[in-house]
């Protein structure tokens, strides 16, 4: 149910110029009245959840800087804010303006909002203040919004989504992200959020962590990556090195490029072994260690330059030295077949290699975001093991904190999670997002120009969490077919540990509203989460008959649907 509270208060100038110490409030000679309008409406709401939004109207002269108190009769919490720094003490709840939100104009608006929890009910707020002056009056209740999810389980019919488990495709070997190759190790803490299961954690299951030519330096991640093995549920880890030392180099140094000369290609292989030997005995697996980072790429910062057949003469000769772990081959700027393929069509090589890796760069333009056949054809997983984007911020506007931004939401829904759709459809096997902890990320860094809380989750991390929390390591993407109403949505699925999981993007501007999902069997629960511009992998109503379940899918969003068989 939709609600608006509507509060207005008319303050003499007397009664301001008597608070002026606590109010900032310009009122010059002559003035009337000054005062205050507040509008708290709760745009959605959900089991345990809801959002809501609150616009201030002044109704006097320009406040410079404001504060907005107000206080919760039934125990609710706020949880995440935009436009406005939120804190909360008991039921006493403040509100203070952030510096790209600004003053109240002169009769003019400033709005916000927020996500929050509850329990047993959600009555209005009371006693709302702005600057210490109170704004008082009636509430308004306004109707339900429309297209309520069905209360009474509908017949079974005709489906809009309809799962076929007899025709299975890839195996998932998970959703990740990589630590700060040259910077310090994720904390406890923000480990934990990025691969935990729980409420607000993001469910990664994949983390790349960079092999340091230096072996002094490969202690830096060990507790981040003890952690994420621990804590997490069947995280594999990724290590790729970026360059060899700079003296098994052509051109004696770590950055440019420069190829590692023959004579080292044993050395090198030893290099790889011993980190992958001392994190063992450090108590963390390396599942998967990469033969190089962007061979293709030759920046001036860490880089080696290889060629495929390079690559190819590498692990066909020394790939057998790596124990304890599976080689990858070999993350190309955008999954370049030409430092693959001389692997694949060599026996011996092919045979020291567990993985094929690229990055997206430049991969869906060069035709290349598809299926891989010859890595089908001799059962090698593809890895997407690297793409960065965050064009939003036009240049590093203060805009990533703020999880109502129109241009941070367009971004994650239509570039990053339709690649990982695509990924997904194109019979990949694990997709990994650059640095996991940075402001245009999955939690912020706290740098201070863009807006974000250090650890703390973001809209795109709640995004991603709809694919890694749910679609977990070992389960296999299965067909589906889709009606003409369900025609907007990008929908795959997947089946395991008992479970058929479908991730559902709709990229549109219109709901698809009592979507009916037909599972292969009948089901015992159906949940359904969803991620949009105003949710966090919120929890919706779901309608459960038999092996059919209906569903709201909202506009502009990602969702997640579950049944458990």
């Amino acid at each position: 149910m939709r609600r608006r509270v509507t509060n207005a208060a008319l303050v003499s100038a007397g009664a301001v110029l008597l608070a002026s110490t606590a109010v900032a409030v310009a009122v010059p000679a002559g003035a009337a009245a000054a005062g205050c309008s507040v509008n708290y409406s709760v745009s959605s709401q959900w089991q345990g959840g809801f959002g809501a939004n609150v616009t201030i109207t002044n109704l006097g002269d320009a406040v410079t800087s404001w504060t907005l108190t107000w206080s919760y009769g039934a125990g609710q919490t706020v949880t995440q804010a935009w436009n406005t720094t939120l804190t909360q003490s008991g039921a006493a709840v403040t509100a203070k303006n952030v510096s790209y939100n600004g003053a109240i104009p002169t009769n003019g608006t400033v709005s916000f909002g927020f996500n929050g929890s509850w329990a047993g009910s959600n009555p209005d707020p009371t006693n709302f203040a702005l600057n210490g002056v109170g704004c008082t009056g009636g509430t308004e209740t306004t109707p339900p919004p429309t297209d309520p999810p069905p209360t009474t389980p509908p017949p079974n019919g005709p489906a809009d989504i309809t799962v076929n488990s007899a025709t299975r495709y890839q195996t998932v070997d998970g959703f990740g992200a990589a630590q700060s190759i040259w910077g310090s190790a994720w904390s406890t803490t923000d480990t934990q959020t990025l691969v935990g299961m729980g409420a607000n954690q993001l469910g990664l299951s994949i983390v790349r962590t960079g092999l340091s030519p230096v072996s002094s330096e490969w202690a830096t991640h060990v507790n981040s990556l003890k952690t994420a093995k621990s804590y997490g549920s069947n995280v594999k880890i990724l290590a790729s090195p970026w360059t060899a030392p700079a003296a098994w180099k052509t051109n004696n140094s770590r950055v440019n490029g420069g190829k590692l000369k023959t004579d080292y290609y044993d050395d090198y292989a030893n290099h790889l072994n011993s980190y992958v030997q001392y994190m063992r005995g450090q108590g963390v697996t390396i599942d998967v260690t990469s033969v190089q980072n962007e061979p293709d790429w030759h920046p001036d910062y860490d880089s080696m330059d290889w060629s495929g057949t390079e690559l190819r003469t590498f692990v066909r000769d020394q790939g057998s030295r790596v124990q304890n772990t599976k080689l990858m081959v070999a993350e190309a700027v955008n999954m370049n077949y030409n430092f693959t393929d001389p692997t694949l069509n060599d026996a011996t090589a092919r045979n020291n290699i567990g993985y094929i890796g690229g990055h997206l760069y430049g991969t869906e333009e060069s035709g290349r975001l598809r299926p891989y056949s010859l890595a089908e054809q001799h059962n090698k997983p593809v890895w997407m093991t690297e793409w960065n984007l965050h064009a939003a911020d036009g240049g590093g506007s203060n805009i990533w904190g703020n999880p109502a931004n129109a241009a941070v939401w367009n971004e994650t829904l239509d570039d990053i999670m339709r690649t990982v759709h695509k990924s997904m459809e194109a019979n990949w096997n694990a997709y990994i997002w650059w640095y996991g902890k940075r402001y245009y990320s999955f939690i912020g860094d706290g740098e201070s120009a863009f807006g974000t809380v250090a650890g703390a989750p973001l809209k795109r991390g709640y995004a991603f969490s709809q694919y890694a929390k749910y679609v977990r390591p070992g389960y296999q993407r299965v067909a589906l077919t889709k009606s003409s109403k369900a025609s907007p949505l990008e929908v795959t699925a997947y089946q395991g540990d008992g479970k058929i999981t479908l991730v559902i993007l709709n990229r549109s501007n219109n709901a698809v509203n009592n979507a009916v999902i037909q599972a292969p069997q009948n089901v015992s629960r159906a949940e359904h989460y969803l991620t949009s511009q105003n949710a966090n992998a919120a929890s919706q109503p779901t309608t459960v008959n038999g092996d059919q379940a209906t569903i709201n899918v909202g506009a502009r969003s990602i969702s997640t649907l579950v049944f458990t068989l």
